[in-house]
């Protein structure tokens, strides 16, 4: 899993416009912490300042707890100490529980181009993208070996996870950001600051519609949309991707062949709207890989609003073969 403070903001081609405008029984404030590498931006409106900073200390809290369990990055997360175990149930927190549950049915829903079970591909990829040299054959075979969502079991009387192959990895970087940044959404909610929006990297969720607007309003391939108690999720190589031989690889893992999905000069970048963080995220993943347009079975998954697919021109390289890319923060100020 991997601050955007001002009201404009642009994220992964969504540009979003957080400006409303305030009632006088209203205050709008604006906060960001890091989180999950990357800046969580807050916007509220409540009854006054102290209320507001309270449901943003209550949501930075949950963020910060879920990511505790989630993080493929921290060995003692939840996730990672499930790294390895095979043939015997396990119980899970409950919301490690629903992301899996949630991850399988767009794994299903995908025919595999979102697979929960990726890590052991990611571990791969993040040391091709620190030495700049595509892996061996061989150790693709390895890791591909232990990468199949098929090979989770859920038992939901037991909230337990059983996976079915030795050295199994999971890695929910495609869909925890999203799930996380809802559950800080409903946070701020339960503290009675229902008017709120979360956005992270390239992910976005949004409650009740400011005081004496319609929504928030969010513009997507060129137009306006005004939304309420929904999820964006935008995804695509325009910001993290890896060049090496002369290929553009992106961050994201094509489980067909173990690498990077690859790129030439046009770039397809996905924008979901869902009704959920999780839903979105994931499903922004899934479809944002060259050559895997979302079929009819993620297209009508439940949750799903709507899927927008967007090609750009990539820019023109000025790197060197095997110079990793990273997002550029100033996008976001």
């Amino acid at each position: 899993m991997s601050g955007s403070r001002p009201v404009l903001m642009t994220v992964a081609g969504a540009l979003l416009t957080a400006s409303a405008t305030v009632l006088p029984a209203q205050v709008r404030s604006e906060f960001t912490e890091v989180h999950m590498g990357v800046p969580v931006r807050i916007v509220v409106h409540a009854v006054d300042d102290s209320v507001a900073r309270e449901a943003a200390r209550a949501a930075y809290a949950r963020i910060a707890d879920l990511e505790d369990k989630m993080s493929d990055y921290r060995a003692e997360s939840e996730v990672r100490r499930l790294a390895g175990r095979s043939a015997e149930w396990r119980t899970v927190s409950a919301e490690l529980f629903a992301v899996l549950a949630r991850a399988l049915e767009v794994a299903r829903a995908s025919d595999g181009a979102f697979d929960p079970t990726v890590g052991p591909l990611v571990a791969l990829w993040r040391q091709t993208r620190r030495d700049g040299r595509l892996p061996s054959d061989a150790a693709l075979q390895r890791a591909r070996a232990r990468v199949d969502w098929r090979l989770v079991a859920l038992d939901t009387s037991r909230r337990a996870v059983r996976f079915a192959a030795d050295s199994m990895r999971l890695d929910l970087g495609g869909i925890a950001k999203g799930y996380i940044i809802q559950e800080g959404l409903e946070a701020m909610r339960r503290h009675g600051v229902p008017s709120a929006l979360v956005a992270a990297g390239g992910d976005i969720v949004v409650g009740d519609a400011p005081p004496g607007r319609r929504g928030w309003t969010v513009t997507i391939a060129g137009r306006d949309t005004v939304l309420t108690g929904v999820a964006v999720a935008t995804s695509g190589p325009t910001e993290q991707f890896v060049e090496i031989g002369g290929v553009r690889y992106s961050h994201v893992i094509d489980t067909r062949t173990g690498l990077g999905a690859v790129y030439t000069e046009r770039a397809l970048v996905v924008t979901v709207i869902a009704s959920d963080g999780a839903t979105a995220d994931a499903v922004a993943t899934a479809a944002s890989i060259p050559g895997r347009t979302p079929g009819r079975r993620l297209r009508e998954l439940t949750g799903v609003r709507r899927i927008v697919l967007t090609h750009v021109q990539l820019p023109a390289s000025r790197e060197q073969p095997g110079t990793p890319r990273s997002p550029d923060r100033r996008r976001d100020r």
